[in-house]
């Protein structure tokens, strides 16, 4: 589909310098740009790309000067904030690729489950019994949903995804493909024998509104109760997170963050990706944890800590500074001992 400068300008209310009338297709990198494409500019570390990109259309921010002459070809539309807009426009375009409301052949849903208005479901989806969809929501290919569960409106689940019985999802999630909600917490009890007897676990996991899950993570069932994802959490692809973990409200987390059960994570933590979390800690509100941090310890609202085992950030880097002078240090004393043994060597 095939925009103008002009349109876009109104969605954006920005202001155009160049063409109006010219129209774009496609959203690209201001250094990929093509003829065609609509680009943005919000980092100035990326303003050279301006003079040369071939984009047809380019969005900065109105506090932009160009330092040398633009492409005759390129328009440019200034907006108050490029980035916030470009992204406005990539959900606009995100929302323009949803799939068409309707039910594909085969896919199942039990009789005595519910679903809302306008649900997309791909072939060889599965619903078992008891569960209820809401509105707009789409299920896509080879997705299974088990008995007794809740999913909100608008919330999206990708191929392959799997959420087990009881689970409930809120609205706007999106559940990415691979995914798995509420397989059993890694719950076992050594007997008199050594062998390991398996703990039932007949809790759940519960999502919260506006929830991202990435491809080929996992989510524990709680032994007891819920395990908790709270309102605008993002969890990146590769994520394990087990039973009874609670993730605050607008926590986000990278690929392969693994935190162990029974774990409290606060509101607004950020945490890169490799982490591990011991078990049963309670991390504060705000914090900032660094990629491959091991963390064995609680850790208090508003710090930042780095490291395995993880301590605070300033104190690492500091620390580190030594470590890599460790071997000229070593050196030193080496050299200091040979010298003590040749001044004491004749005492």
């Amino acid at each position: 589909m095939k925009f103008s400068a002009k349109q876009i300008a109104g969605i954006l209310e920005g202001t155009i310098e160049g063409d109006s009338s010219i129209e774009v297709e496609a959203l690209a990198k201001i250094e990929e740009g093509f003829s065609g494409a609509l680009s943005f500019l919000g980092n100035p570390k990326y303003e050279e790309f301006i003079y040369s990109t071939k984009s047809s259309v380019c969005i900065v921010n109105n506090t932009f000067k160009a330092s040398k002459e633009l492409p005759s070809s390129l328009t440019i539309i200034r907006v108050e904030d490029a980035y916030a807009c470009f992204a406005k426009l990539l959900e606009l375009y995100d929302s323009m690729t949803k799939e068409e409301p309707r039910i594909e052949e085969p896919s199942f849903i039990h009789e005595s489950s519910k679903v809302g208005t306008d649900l997309f479901m791909g072939a060889y989806a599965y619903i078992g019994k008891d569960t209820v969809i809401g509105n707009s929501v789409a299920i896509y290919p080879n997705v299974n949903i088990g008995n007794n569960v809740s999913i909100g409106d608008n919330t999206v689940i990708f191929p392959g995804a799997t959420i087990y019985r009881d689970c409930i999802i809120g609205a706007n999630c999106i559940i990415h493909a691979g995914a798995v909600i509420g397989a059993d917490g890694f719950g076992f009890s050594p007997n008199e024998k050594g062998e390991f007897q398996k703990i039932p676990q007949i809790g759940n996991v519960v999502l919260e509104d506006n929830v991202d899950i990435g491809a080929n993570s996992t989510i524990d069932r709680a032994t007891m109760g819920s395990t908790i994802i709270r309102n605008g959490a993002k969890i990146d692809n590769l994520v394990q997170i087990g039973h009874n973990v609670e993730v605050g409200r607008n926590s986000a987390m990278a690929a392969q963050v693994g935190i162990a059960g029974s774990c409290k994570v606060g509101d607004n933590v950020l945490i890169g990706g490799q982490v591990g979390l011991a078990g049963h800690l309670k991390i504060g509100n705000r914090v900032m944890i660094a990629a491959q941090s091991g963390v064995p310890g609680d850790v208090k609202d508003d710090k930042k800590v780095m490291g395995s085992p993880s301590f605070d950030i300033e104190d690492y880097k500091k620390s580190y500074i030594g470590f890599r002078r460790l071997p000229r240090i070593l050196s030193r004393l080496d050299e200091l001992e040979l010298k003590i043994k040749e001044l004491t060597k004749d005492k």
